[in-house]
């Protein structure tokens, strides 16, 4: 059971405080690294600390309105670390936060409480100069899912923006992540050093190809691929695709068919059955040995 702190302290009402300035500065990268802290905003953010998150000794800062707090102490209480509380009247708290109708709750989680990425991972999901934040924060859910052990992102949207944590969901809480350059053109070069240490080490490099693509791979349906293997999933950019150096990088080549009506799939939606395969195929392996 937590200790909370601060609960008996009056609301600030005024959105001319100082604290209201620096919730806001999180909205930017760079008040992010000035603050290092990312915002998590509503009711299940705060929830998926008690699943995913390990235990804290330094207080966590969160931000209430009286009423969220009276209907949830019993949620505050279970988190596995102190809490010290900031009560809020809702509309400076709304003032505070980028969520349109906020919920009543959000909190300050420190950058070294991140996951971080460990050294030879085997599953990889590789995300090449992705823009929209909400395919970001879809992936990185459905990676989580999927027991993906790190996300490689080479450049595009910033993982810890606050459109990409709340459609991850949590997800930033446990998986790590590694963010390659502040630009395109550093963040393909950076990623692209990453492939290649990756084949190196025997991985294999997938890239996530529309049908009847022009490559130099190898290229079959996604579940013809061997997914036992220690493998990194490729995915390109929205609009343009994987980026020609990234593709260079790549071993083999997959697709993911579909219906003549359209000409490609969100990327989002199509890394869904493709990492899923992958965790489908592990876990099946041992019962097709053993059969």
């Amino acid at each position: 059971m937590s200790a909370i702190s601060g609960a008996e302290g009056e609301p600030i009402s005024s959105r001319r405080n100082p604290l209201i300035k620096r919730i806001r500065s999180l909205q930017s990268r760079t008040g992010r690294e000035k603050e290092q802290c990312v915002l998590l905003e509503g009711t299940h953010q705060v929830q998926e600390l008690l699943a995913q998150a390990l235990p804290w000794t330094d207080p966590l800062q969160v931000l209430a309105t009286p009423l969220w707090f009276q209907n949830h102490q019993a949620l505050l209480a279970g988190l596995p670390g102190p809490v010290q509380l900031q009560l809020m009247s809702s509309e400076a708290l709304g003032a505070a936060l980028s969520t349109v109708h906020p919920d009543g709750v959000a909190c300050l989680w420190p950058f070294n409480r991140l996951p971080s990425p460990g050294p030879q991972p085997n599953f990889v999901l590789a995300l090449d100069r992705l823009q929209d934040p909400g395919n970001v924060g879809t992936l990185l859910r459905t990676a989580l899912a999927a027991d993906v052990e790190q996300v490689w992102m080479g450049a595009g949207a910033d993982p810890l923006g606050s459109k990409v944590v709340r459609s991850a969901a949590g997800a930033i809480l446990t998986l790590p992540l590694r963010r390659f350059g502040l630009t395109d053109a550093q963040g393909v070069e950076q990623l692209v050093t990453a492939l290649k240490e990756a084949r190196t080490r025997g991985l294999q490099v997938v890239a996530t190809l529309v049908p009847n693509a022009a490559t130099g791979l190898q290229v079959e349906p996604y579940w013809q691929l061997d997914w036992c293997r220690p493998t990194v999933l490729v995915l390109g950019n929205e609009g343009s695709g994987l980026h020609p150096r990234l593709l260079a990088c790549c071993s083999h080549g997959v697709t993911l068919p579909h219906g003549r009506k359209v000409e490609s799939l969100n990327v989002a939606a199509a890394a869904v059955p493709l990492l899923l395969e992958r965790r489908r195929a592990t876990m099946t392996a041992p019962m097709q040995q053993s059969g």
